[in-house]
């Protein structure tokens, strides 16, 4: 894509402050650990509008558990290299997945059931701070269900499911009403990339392990913004409340 690799000081300011942050408001996320201002000088057209300037560059040192995403398994399913995805795939497991026995013959499809259920996870926190990633696609969705990969995010300043962050976004492909959406097409990807692994039994149980994905999604979502307003127990009306209060936050 024409790119240097480089990163400029600016977002790398936001990097570091955005992923601390979002450790702090209990999101899982990657961390950063130091920024290195680079002598450097690096040309960027912030706004995509022709004005190419000179910045300073940086870099972000990242830590997290694992920079493993699904592209990861995607990439080597779509190359044929199907043991060396059972040796990543053992590894993720062995190393981040201490539920599931090395030995149980479904641990792929465990495994599978787990990074559904906590992406669904993530998203609905990342919602729930008004929190646009900006570039989901596969290469950037952690296969620990963590935010990684902080490039064009950004937080909503009033509720908007078409806020897009990413300038370059011009399909609006990632705005933030359609995270939830994207994250299902990515584990759809996921599934994909692992049935060359699975038996035609286990292969049925993961399309309705991913077919549960929106009731996983949902049903977080509400926890969350129940917590927000305050409300206890469980009412038939708590749903619409939630549903109506953002729709009149559009009007504000």
């Amino acid at each position: 894509r024409n790119g240097d690799g480089r990163a400029v000081l600016r977002s790398s300011v936001r990097e570091f402050l955005c992923s601390e942050a979002m450790h702090y408001l209990g999101i899982p996320t990657s961390r950063a650990a130091s920024l290195v201002v680079s002598d450097d000088d690096v040309w960027r057209d912030q706004f995509y509008n022709g004005d190419i300037k000179k910045e300073r560059g940086a870099i972000v040192l990242r830590l997290a558990k694992s920079w493993f995403r699904i592209g990861s398994l995607e990439i080597l399913a779509h190359s044929g290299e199907l043991d060396l995805q059972r040796r990543l795939l053992d590894f993720l497991i062995q190393e981040h997945f201490p539920s599931i026995a090395m030995n149980d013959s479904n641990r792929y499809l465990e495994f599978f059931s787990t990074v559904v259920s906590e992406t669904a996870n993530l998203i609905a926190l990342w919602m729930s701070v008004g929190f646009a990633h900006g570039v989901c696609n596969t290469d950037n969705f952690s296969l620990l269900s963590i935010t990684i990969d902080y490039g064009p995010f950004g937080f909503m300043d009033s509720y908007d499911p078409n806020f897009v962050p990413n300038t370059s976004d011009d399909e609006r492909r990632y705005k933030i009403g359609n995270q939830a959406n994207v994250g299902l097409f990515n584990l759809s990807k996921l599934l994909q990339a692992l049935k060359p692994l699975l038996d035609p039994r286990q292969k049925q149980l993961a399309s309705q392990i991913l077919e549960g994905y929106g009731e996983h999604y949902y049903i977080r979502f509400t926890e969350l913004f129940k917590r927000k307003l305050g409300l206890l127990g469980e009412n038939e009306d708590d749903n619409y409340l939630i549903a109506f209060l953002l729709k009149v936050s559009l009007l504000c």
